[in-house]
């Protein structure tokens, strides 16, 4: 009967306060500062959070105390602070920070546009990471509702994770004291492989990141004047590539970039490949006729989570076609995106990119490669037997399937932070970023079903935390 009030007690939220509040949250541009320069001046991460402030204040316990902090040029971080009748502590983590509009916005949408259509709250910031915070308090208002234990519950709600959390080990040794030493962490800043049952994230991938620049002339040129005597730099750029993928598979060479996969993490990668079928490569928006890499879905899973991964994601020195001349140019510069294993070290990784690509330029070439973002990936400890039974009955009972255990492909900077300043506590990293939702694109959503299950799903974790 509890898990049914629990469950009442979610959706009433839900439907009476927090969707209201999540379209208020959508509609304030609070980009992140990688992304706003002027963060401070233009106030949006501020509207943000004084918007969950506001929202914590009218519906957090009486006992709560809410608080929002802010070091000196740092980005602002809310704390809420609940007290538990059960022993140990529970630390909860959201952000309220953005990916920038981006384009290709359905006609009647927008990235700061709340529209809801069929179960689905479309807008910037609904799914990452926004309804974070909303979902972390009413998990613990349903079970106060009914007079169920929970241990002690800090909320902490920062606003740089899209640029890297860099301002949260700050915070982290500012607020050392009061934050103590939590048995349970709680993220909700995960995905989900469908919206069927419970995802719990094992792993989450590291980055390195940074900009290949290189220059073969000061101005560029007649392309049937120096073509063929003056190098392409596109060619070289190329060349220099290859030293780190192979282009027919795009594998990723040197050992320095890849790592074991532990053999508990094959095992689960192709129980999730059972479970999702084509859907790991069907969820995206893929042209006609497009084939993966390998045919084997297990494999598709591990080469998500275990293996490293090459993106160019930006370009510089070359014009639009429609502007483009018989121009050999001076120079080509591409932003790489370097998905690296969980256990590998991206700042050693990021050293041993710089020197790949720069060390003995092909034909004298001028290269430059500049850093940009080295962030560590994330191995989850065994969970405990106590929670590990939650999550499974949990996701039952809510979701009337088992869950299901599956790294990630994205990075998530503040988790291998908090592992190292918690090394003895569990870790819940979940979430409702599941197939479509498009974080970081057009049409970002929320997937509202999932959305409510996950909230009921974590106070079901509460509560087992709360008797183990």
């Amino acid at each position: 009967m509890s898990s049914t009030a629990i469950r009442q007690a979610v959706d009433r939220l839900w439907d009476e306060s927090i969707i209201q509040a999540l379209s208020d949250f959508i509609r304030i541009p609070a980009k992140s500062p990688h992304f706003d320069a002027n963060w401070a001046e233009n106030g949006h991460l501020d509207a943000a959070i004084a918007l969950a402030e506001d929202w914590c204040r009218h519906h957090a316990p009486a006992d709560a105390t809410i608080e929002v902090v802010r070091l000196p040029g740092r980005t602002p971080l809310l704390l809420v602070d609940i007290p538990g009748e059960a022993p140990g502590g529970v630390l909860l983590y959201g952000h309220l920070d953005k990916q920038p509009e981006v384009s290709g916005w359905d006609a009647d949408k927008g990235p700061w546009q709340p529209v809801i259509q069929d179960d689905k709250l479309y807008g910037r910031g609904s799914v990452d990471d926004g309804y974070a915070l909303f979902s972390s308090l009413a998990a613990v208002l349903a079970l106060r509702e009914q007079g169920l234990p929970h241990a002690r519950c800090t909320l902490l709600i920062e606003t740089c994770e899209e640029s890297g959390s860099y301002d949260l080990p700050h915070y982290i040794e500012a607020l050392a004291e009061r934050l103590g030493e939590p048995d349970l962490v709680i993220c909700l800043d995960s995905g989900c492989g469908n919206y069927e049952q419970l995802w719990c994230t094992t792993s989450l991938r590291g980055v390195a990141a940074g900009t290949l620049s290189v220059d073969v002339l000061s101005a560029g040129v007649h392309s049937g004047d120096a073509g063929g005597v003056i190098p392409s730099s596109f060619r070289i750029a190329r060349q220099l590539l290859e030293r780190l993928e192979d282009s027919a598979t795009g594998q990723v060479l040197p050992d320095s970039f890849n790592a074991e996969i532990p053999e508990t993490r094959r095992q689960q990668a192709a129980h999730a490949a059972d479970v999702l079928g084509d859907i790991l490569f069907q969820r995206f928006p893929r042209v006609s006729g497009l084939r993966p890499d390998v045919d084997s879905n297990a494999e598709l899973v591990l080469n998500r989570t275990w293996r490293p991964a090459l993106e160019v994601v930006g370009a510089g020195g070359l014009p639009a076609p429609a502007d483009a001349g018989n121009v050999l140019r001076a120079g080509t510069t591409l932003k790489l995106s370097l998905r690296l294993p969980p256990t590998v070290d991206a700042t050693a990784a990021t050293e041993a990119l710089t020197a790949l690509l720069t060390d003995d330029a092909p034909n004298g070439a001028r290269v430059h490669f500049e850093p940009d973002q080295a962030s560590d990936g994330w191995h989850a400890p065994d969970f405990a037997p106590w929670l590990e039974q939650a999550l499974d009955e949990a996701s039952r009972e809510h979701f009337g399937k088992p869950a299901v255990h599956m790294g990630e492909g994205g990075a998530i900077p503040f988790m291998d932070l908090l592992a190292e300043t918690f090394p003895k506590a569990q870790f819940v990293v979940t979430g409702a970023l599941g197939p479509g939702a498009n974080a970081h694109g057009p049409n970002e959503f929320l997937h509202l079903p999932m959305a409510r299950k996950v909230t009921a799903c974590m106070a079901e974790v509460l509560r087992a935390h709360a008797e183990a």
